[in-house]
């Protein structure tokens, strides 16, 4: 999805730093594309545990080891990286399955 609305992105297709999140006028567009909004309070860690989990395990795991010369090398390591995590790192709270297996219900 591309975003046109000039307050939205910055032309390096990222959403600008000035927007106030919460605002009608950067909510506004989004739920007419149907986008879901979701934000946490403050103090709330556990809303959004298992992401939460999963962005430590990309960092420790993949992003601090790493050397990333060019977003590009960054990109590919990281989609690499996605496809380790789901398809062969077996995770302890999945009964030492990995996610594609409980998706798929593989054995």
């Amino acid at each position: 999805m591309r975003f046109t609305e000039p307050w939205l992105c910055d032309g390096k297709k990222r959403l600008c730093r000035l927007c106030r999140y919460a605002s009608s006028e950067f909510l506004k567009p989004l739920k007419a594309r149907g986008i879901k909004i979701s934000m946490d309070s403050k103090g709330r860690a556990l809303d959004n545990i298992f992401v939460e989990r999963l962005w430590r395990s990309v960092k420790y795991e993949e992003v601090y080891i790493s050397e990333y010369r060019t977003a590009k090398e960054a990109f590919s390591s990281l989609k690499k990286y996605f496809v380790f995590y789901n398809n062969c790192r077996f995770h302890q709270a999945l009964n030492y399955k990995t996610p594609a297996e409980v998706h798929y219900q593989r054995t």
